[in-house]
């Protein structure tokens, strides 16, 4: 079968895909309004969000984490809410709670659920790390599922519902580092490093006057809603997804067929959800950029995203200085896509 061959595609399909490669052109535009650089973050953030997936932010203060993502809600003009994770933050202080009201008419009392700021669109976790693993568990349901249960009744949030979470990476003090299972369920782990020069003097400049920048909406949520379905109906080869899960697979160390260094450096592999998401991360980065089949370095785009947060290094790895974006190096420098 020819994946690039688009004869046998619905119009349909490839008019969203036309519409999908416009429509992140216009969002980077409106982005370049209040975002100096940061193309290649934006471009994750979008494909996670076509791919019905959510995204752990990784970086050092000041870096624009909280602008990046209130500005992504402005364009796509969904219903936005932020939580300040601390401490002291309770799971009701996310999803809600149940009050007690009284009837004056009927002279009873029941419960009333208030609802949390997870029933939103977007969800802004900022600093997710700054809260116990109690409460940072209240979020597994709804990223998971899409719904929320509080006393015994089950709650739909509304689609569609995308999670950013934020984190600093320098900072241990009063932290709890995000469990594994939890970093599972975050699609996209995006790093954000610090701008090049130039970069740094536009953001001054332009952050110290008085120009204060409106964005325009570009894409409503009943229109991400198709594109959700649209991406995976994306034509992909089988040894497009074979490739896939050998990158995933040659990351466990108890894998007979992984390499030596993954032995040596590594403690815990990537799970099947890193095939999952390297598969469905390529065909939408393959639909925004116009095409409708998806090729390898599709896959090889998304990989440090996917990977990075599940491949988790030992002490071995540590003392010779060796992370996880060092390891996805090196595989995506000897895993081949297979030939039949």
């Amino acid at each position: 079968m020819n994946t690039s061959n688009t004869q046998d595609v619905p119009d349909a399909n490839l008019e969203a895909a036309a519409f999908l490669r416009k429509a992140r052109e216009s969002i980077l535009s409106e982005f370049k309004k209040r975002i100096v650089g940061q193309e290649e973050v934006i471009d994750e953030l979008l494909i996670a969000l076509f791919s019905q997936g959510h995204c752990l932010l990784v970086g050092v203060p000041g870096l624009a984490k909280t602008l990046l993502i209130n500005s992504l809600a402005e364009i796509l003009d969904l219903q936005f809410n932020r939580i300040q994770f601390t401490p002291d933050l309770m799971p009701s202080d996310i999803i809600g709670t149940d009050i007690i009201q009284e009837d004056t008419d009927k002279g009873s009392r029941f419960f009333r659920f208030i609802k949390g700021p997870v029933f939103s669109n977007i969800l802004l976790a900022d600093e997710i790390n700054r809260t116990p693993p109690k409460t940072q568990a209240a979020l597994l349901q709804s990223m998971q599922e899409y719904k929320v249960s509080a006393g015994g009744v089950t709650y739909p949030l509304d689609l569609p519902f995308f999670v950013l979470a934020t984190q600093n990476p320098i900072e241990q003090e009063g932290t709890y580092p995000l469990p594994e299972a939890q970093l599972d369920r975050f699609m996209f782990n995006i790093y954000i490093d610090y701008p090049d020069s130039a970069a740094e003097k536009q953001i001054v400049m332009t952050t110290t006057s008085a120009y204060d920048p409106s964005l325009q909406p570009v894409i409503s949520g009943e229109e991400i809603l198709r594109l959700q379905k649209i991406v995976r109906k994306v034509p992909i080869a089988e040894s497009m997804v074979e490739y896939a899960v050998a990158l995933s697979r040659v990351s466990r160390p108890n894998n007979p067929d992984a390499p030596d260094f993954i032995k040596d450096w590594v403690n815990w592999g990537s799970g099947p959800r890193a095939s999952q998401f390297l598969v469905l991360g390529a065909k939408a980065r393959a639909i925004m950029h116009g095409r409708y089949h998806v090729s390898q370095d599709d896959i090889k785009s998304v990989a440090k995203p996917v990977l990075r947060h599940r491949i988790l290094t030992n002490f071995n790895a540590e003392a010779d200085g060796i992370t996880s974006l060092d390891i996805i190096d090196r595989l995506l420098g000897i895993v081949e896509v297979p030939t039949h």
